[in-house]
């Protein structure tokens, strides 16, 4: 199983309305299954700020979180994600070698 395919199967955990999981390791130096972006609607994110939402994603993912370098965190909720309907890009790596 890949990184990728781990990252979404606990993330699964917060009952998804939406969910993408993007290996965008190769906008970066670092090799491979280093770098994730995460697009992730979901009921559990209403009454919560930015911070808090990604901390529930943290703990969501756990020790997962030890083996990957990056991950960019976009957090919607319904609500949220039919006002806009996509994620911002990601930007490219500002720097830093393996």
């Amino acid at each position: 199983m890949t990184m990728q395919q781990r990252i979404e199967t606990a993330l699964a955990a917060l009952a998804p309305d939406h969910l993408s999981v993007l290996d965008e390791s190769h906008m970066h130096s670092r090799g491979s299954q280093t770098h994730f972006k995460a697009v992730l609607v979901s009921q559990h994110f209403a009454g919560l700020n930015r911070v808090k939402r990604h901390q529930k994603v943290y703990a969501t993912l756990g020790d997962l979180m030890s083996e990957f370098h990056a991950l960019a965190l976009h957090t919607y909720t319904p609500e949220e994600w039919a006002t806009i309907d996509a994620a911002p890009a990601s930007p490219t790596c500002a720097g830093g070698h393996a």
